[in-house]
């Protein structure tokens, strides 16, 4: 079985003030020729369809338009799609029973109910059936109504147990996990994430992959880069588009995956994507930057750090003349890094969890203990949430 795992499309996302309109036009529009083109058994999409919770009408458009025009090719290819963080649950979720006519399988929102279950939709090939299970993004509160006498009490312990609740056949069937995660490997690695990820401080948001180990492949969104985690078979697609300049060197490509017989590998391929314009950082002195600038670079997005020692006269308005869409510029010389270590000096960053033990050991002349650690995680999960 062949199908497209997409994730993270953010559509409506600008990229500092620019609108990337015009470049997820382009991209989704690739995506469909490669679906007319290779025609897979389906296409996943693993969460973060819109860069906001309340997206644009433009926003909403360009993804409908994205829906009809694959829902048109013959014979029908099933998409399946869940909500990441980015999303409104129940406003991804609108319309979802008739879209299941049109083979668009919408999860918005995870089971609230005892009755309820995940979504699961079985697809077949010449080796048999396939299950999909569809698991939206979660807190542990939007489910602890479901385990009353066993609350979940993290991330990790949420999504163990909504995927056990599920009489999952793993020895004979072929099974496909869509989920829209913070995943950490079993030995706590952290995957490589980017400056356009946003995580909760002190982790409190990584699931283990402990719980997905089952599966012939995980379909992962939420992190920009592609990558596995733990295993070939759990994985992160990545964008179809670079969405800050910590992505600048990304490679992104369209990742298609082949499921063969129970027990056999996936096998993993990715195809070249073409935007309209690559994201670029620059480094160097200004006439350097500007004498070797290409003419096929001239209209992508560009991030400058310039090195002069004595500032240049209007350095963004030179840059300008060249390059059509800066999206910074940089100082980096002797004499700001100076300025960063006086800063350094008088300020030390922490995040909040390490700030309010301190407050707390400097107060009550002790460690938090690891009950109080768990209380301030909870409330920390739960002042993030709202």
């Amino acid at each position: 079985m062949k199908f497209f795992h997409l994730s993270d499309l953010h559509i409506g996302k600008q990229l500092h003030h620019y609108s990337l309109k015009e470049d997820q036009e382009v991209i989704l529009k690739e995506v469909i020729d490669y679906a007319k083109k290779i025609h897979p058994d389906a296409i996943v999409i693993a969460g973060d369809i819109y860069d906001k919770s309340v997206p644009s009408a433009e926003a909403v458009t360009l993804f409908d338009r994205f829906l009809t025009e694959l829902s048109e090719i013959t014979p029908a290819i099933p998409v399946l799609i869940i909500s990441g963080n980015h999303d409104s649950a129940e406003r991804l979720q609108y319309a979802s029973e008739i879209l299941k006519r049109y083979h668009i399988y919408l999860a918005g929102t995870v089971p609230k109910t005892e009755e309820e279950h995940l979504q699961k939709v079985t697809l077949e090939d010449a080796a048999g059936e396939v299950d999909f299970y569809l698991l939206p993004f979660l807190k542990p509160s939007y489910v602890r109504n479901l385990f009353q006498e066993d609350p979940p009490e993290s991330y990790s312990d949420a999504v163990r147990k909504m995927i056990e609740r599920e009489n999952i056949d793993y020895q004979t069937k072929r099974n496909v996990l869509v989920s829209h995660q913070f995943y950490i490997g079993l030995k706590g690695d952290l995957p490589q994430t980017c400056d356009s990820e946003m995580f909760s401080v002190g982790g409190i948001d990584q699931v283990d992959t402990g719980c997905l180990k089952e599966f012939d492949y995980v379909a992962l969104g939420h992190l920009h880069g592609a990558q596995s985690v733990g295993s070939p078979a759990i994985r992160y697609c990545g964008t179809l588009l670079k969405y800050s300049v910590s992505e600048w060197n990304h490679q992104k490509t369209l990742t298609v995956v082949t499921l063969g017989e129970k027990g056999t590998e996936p096998e993993i391929e990715q195809l070249p994507l073409h935007p309209i314009r690559d994201v670029r950082k620059k480094t160097g002195k200004l006439e350097e930057i500007l004498a070797e600038a290409k003419d096929t670079e001239k209209g992508d997005y560009i991030s400058v750090t310039l090195t002069d020692e004595i500032d240049p006269y209007k350095p963004k308005e030179q840059l300008e003349r060249v390059f059509s869409h800066i999206l910074e510029v940089r100082i980096d010389n002797q004499r700001t890094r100076n300025k960063l270590w006086e800063m350094e000096e008088k300020l030390v960053l922490k995040d909040p969890f390490t700030a309010f033990g301190d407050f707390y050991r400097d107060i009550q002349g002790r460690e938090l203990n690891e009950e109080e650690w768990e209380i301030m995680k909870q409330i920390f999960e739960k002042v993030k949430g709202e």
